[in-house]
């Protein structure tokens, strides 16, 4: 930071009151947690460390490597969405359009980043060293292994800070994080099969080699750190402010226990500042009648996103790499599995959510409600059953599943987890004034409990048969398809009969 910049009086006047200098007691009591906490985590971390000592294996290789892969670009991802470089309200709406230097107001927002940077990439490098292990020279690994995260960390959060600069520079980062994702992809098809010998080679690899490859990791860091520090100046004060307002959102959002706010803030952030041509609507729309006509907008949501339903089909792969990782049964799959049908069934939810919002425009619509709610489950439905039966064939094609028509129970299971979305994106928010439970854990705030638990207990107790099937891995799955077609209608069926009614949710 230039001097000019630290004795500016508008920096002298915001240090002197933005915080009260650091006391004895404080400091007293950062010593005091710093040493609880070593006293607490000193033996656990001590054992997982000297746990790391052993030889990989090399059928978790593909998977665990997959995992990782997909964890650094779920952070790449992140540090986008959020700006990465953000200030408060305060800050942002007075300090960023004032003649101040642009780096001295972001300066200590850039070394949080940093350090926040460096933590992550530690915890993915300690993570990998876990997954190849380390037969020999132990320290020299682990410094190598936290070294190369923390290299991978910062390089990517100064990627991200280029890409908040730069639109040129936000197409690089869109590359790093596809490709991240495409590692991700090459790690789970071929980390079981032909690229097994590959990955037990990098596992044996000499430890000079990792210390090697660190070492060149830490310098391209530091170059692409120097480069986003002298960048600073030149982000544009919109996109500050826009990041700041969006973190703040999130901020509370995550403050009042209220997640229904996180994706209308997504909804406005993607669509804000798009200009969307007019299209005809196909005569098909207007031939079923006018409840097809507030579903149509799903479909052109949908449509006009074709990166979330890359995303989408790429995720059917996350259940059989996690079968493989872990190897403790489909007990984790089965759970990835119904999480991943949900989420592509509510992925299109949004014209239910906004009418659960402000119930009289939806009747202002003076269409049956009963019809517009069954037009808006087929979407969710298709999606559901699409994606379930790409991730079970998938399941099936790496060896999880016995021979049969596993697929099926994806599309069998698709209208109980329609229901179960539409019911997600019809819940109230939190109530917040609904009893505590008082647990040996813990206290339970009861309201943001039942809030999650709103639309999944729907598509839980509609899946029950194929949970149950995935769990057995019965010689036929005959049965149990027959039971899922039934109980899946069933539910939708219900559900959409009650919604005639105008209850929520």
């Amino acid at each position: 930071m230039p001097a000019t910049a630290r004795t500016h009086p508008a920096f002298a006047y915001l240090r002197a009151r933005r915080r009260r200098p650091a006391s004895w007691s404080d400091r007293y009591t950062s010593v005091f947690v710093l040493l609880v906490a070593a006293a607490v985590l000193g033996h656990p971390v001590a054992e997982a460390l000297a746990g790391l000592a052993r030889q990989a294996d090399p059928a978790r290789l593909g998977p665990g490597l997959a995992l990782v892969a997909a964890a650094y670009a779920g952070f790449l991802a992140l540090a986008r969405a959020l700006g990465p470089v953000v200030l408060p309200a305060a800050d942002a709406s007075w300090l960023v359009t004032s003649p101040l230097p642009r780096r001295a107001v972001l300066g200590r927002t850039a070394l949080l980043l940093l350090v926040a940077a460096v933590l992550a990439g530690a915890a993915l490098g300690l993570t990998a060293l876990w997954l190849f292990g380390a037969p020999g020279q132990l320290g020299v690994r682990l410094a190598a292994a936290l070294v190369l995260g923390a290299a991978a960390g910062a390089g990517g959060m100064a990627t991200a800070v280029l890409g908040q600069q730069s639109p040129a520079a936000d197409t690089r980062l869109q590359l790093l994080i596809g490709g991240a994702l495409s590692v991700a992809v090459l790690a789970a098809v071929l980390g079981a099969g032909p690229a097994r010998r590959m990955l037990a080679a990098v596992a044996e690899a000499p430890a000079s080699l990792g210390a090697a490859v660190a070492g060149v990791a830490s310098v391209v860091a530091a170059f692409l750190v120097r480069r986003a520090w002298a960048a600073l100046d030149r982000i544009p004060a919109h996109r500050i402010l826009a990041s700041s307002t969006r973190t703040a959102r999130v901020t509370s959002a995550a403050t009042t226990l209220d997640p229904g706010m996180l994706t209308w803030v997504a909804e406005d952030a993607h669509w804000r500042g798009r200009a969307l041509r007019s299209r005809p609507w196909p005569r098909l729309v207007s031939r079923l009648g006018p409840a097809s006509a507030p579903a149509w907008q799903e479909w052109l949501r949908v449509g006009r996103r074709p990166g979330r339903l890359a995303a989408l089909l790429g995720a059917a792969a996350l259940p059989a790499v996690c079968a493989n990782a872990t190897g403790d049964g489909l007990g984790p799959a089965a759970g990835l599995l119904l999480c991943g049908a949900l989420t592509a069934a509510a992925m299109c939810t949004a014209g239910v959510r906004r009418d659960g919002g402000d119930p009289a425009l939806a009747r202002m619509l003076a269409v049956d409600g009963r019809a517009v709610m069954a037009a808006r489950a087929v979407l969710p439905a298709l999606l559901a059953a699409a994606w379930s039966a790409l991730a079970l064939g998938v399941l099936q094609a790496v060896g999880e599943l016995p021979p049969g028509a596993w697929w099926a129970l994806g599309p069998a299971a698709a209208p109980a987890l329609a229901a179960g979305a539409l019911r997600m994106a019809r819940r109230r928010p939190v109530d917040h004034s609904m009893p505590v439970i008082d647990t040996p854990g813990g206290a339970v705030p009861t309201g943001p409990l039942l809030w999650a638990f709103t639309g999944v207990d729907l598509a839980l107790a509609g899946s029950l048969p194929a949970l149950a099937a995935l769990a057995s891995r019965p010689a036929s799955v005959a049965p149990y398809l027959a039971a899922q077609a039934v109980i899946g209608a069933a539910v939708l069926t219900a559900y959409v009969l009650r919604s005639a009614r105008g209850s929520r949710p």
